[in-house]
């Protein structure tokens, strides 16, 4: 287990400083201590667009985190690295932290931003085709960060476009970035996952919600296979009996880790290493009330290392009397997540060449 440790931001890079906020903090720079980042691997993702998850493998997602790492622990902001860049954020469904963690990662690297706030306010509300928007999209703006209600519309967008997309959340789909963001807190936590992990150490995931029709979840399942040699066993704990589908199913199977399957938490919790929750009973446009069997709070039977994750919003299956504990990971989670398309933004902009000289990766 890595020990809490903490990094004080530069004031230049926070003016608030997120550490002074309840829950673990683990020092990004445990990332950059053995290894230098690969730039030959992190070009790979030069003007391309982030739809899905299966576009990553080990490899990118480590450089990606150890380069959102850099970033967390170094002031970039005078280097002004997206300066002359518009991005577009198109968010056709409601969004907090996502879509101001895109623009807060835009605008602190001296980006501008054109922003789509509702789908109200676009043409759609009179008939106007996505693939159409797309079309449009290309003369305004030289990337563009999509979040709509319909799992298909990345498909319909991507007909007419040709500026470099990234998912910001498709329905029921996927969320690439947000996985990232998952992975950079627990790596940044547990730094040794990166290699090769001892038997002992390998760790028992538990993820509440059901991967097989939310899209946090989903990403973040997918993500988790890559690291498959640090996992002893997935559980699942979701009202569905068949919280999978067939994909996902077959994507278990095929990774050899050992799964498991209950609609209560409280059958694994005191074996979890990491949870990651949701909020999980979304029924058509609402929430229903959960029982004890889809909840946590500081009385729950966790180990006292056991750590949370969760993408946010939450309702009432994550009580704040968990937020000043050291099971909470979800804040690092939460602001990590700007770093992290800190990263792809330089990344698919190339703007690797307006980093601090002696910062440039190697």
């Amino acid at each position: 287990m890595v020990a809490k440790q903490f990094l004080k931001p530069d004031k230049e890079m926070l003016d608030i400083n997120p550490l002074d906020s309840g829950g673990l903090y683990p020092d990004p720079e445990q990332l950059l201590t053995e290894d230098t980042i690969d730039l030959n691997i992190l070009k790979r993702l030069v003007g391309q667009s982030v739809i899905s998850v299966n576009q990553f493998d080990k490899k990118l997602v480590l450089e990606v985190c150890k380069f959102a790492a850099l970033l967390e622990s170094t002031e970039i902001a005078s280097c002004h690295p997206l300066d002359g860049k518009i991005v577009i954020t198109a968010f056709f469904e409601p969004s907090t932290r996502t879509r101001l963690s895109f623009e807060s990662a835009v605008l602190r690297l001296d980006g501008k931003i054109i922003s789509i706030p509702s789908g109200a306010s676009t043409g759609t509300a009179k008939g106007e085709s996505i693939s159409d928007i797309g079309e449009m999209f290309n003369a305004y703006g030289d990337m563009v960060v999509m979040r709509h209600t319909e799992t298909e519309a990345i498909d319909e967008l991507m007909k007419n476009l040709r500026v470099p997309l990234i998912n910001a959340g498709n329905g029921s789909g996927e969320h690439p970035t947000q996985s990232l963001a998952d992975w950079f807190a627990i790596l940044k936590w547990k730094p040794g996952l990166k290699g090769e992990v001892k038997d002992e150490e390998k760790m028992h995931l538990g993820i509440m919600g059901t991967p097989g029709s939310m899209r946090a979840v989903n990403s973040f399942l997918r993500m988790s296979l890559l690291f498959k040699q640090g996992i002893k066993q997935i559980s699942i704990v979701s009202e569905m009996a068949d919280p999978l589908g067939e994909e996902l199913n077959e994507e278990l199977e095929k990774s050899g880790i050992d799964y498991f399957i209950t609609n209560d938490i409280n059958e694994v919790i005191a074996d979890l290493d990491v949870i990651y929750m949701n909020s999980i009973a979304f029924l058509g446009d609402s929430y229903k009330s959960l029982d004890s069997r889809f909840k946590l709070d500081k009385n729950s039977k966790m180990k006292d290392d056991t750590v949370v994750l969760h993408p946010l919003a939450r309702l009432d299956e994550l009580d704040p009397n968990l937020d000043n504990t050291t099971h909470n990971l979800y804040f690092t989670q939460a602001h990590g997540a700007v770093f992290i398309r800190q990263a792809l933004f330089i990344a698919i902009m190339n703007r690797f060449d307006r980093l601090p000289k002696d910062q440039i990766p190697k």
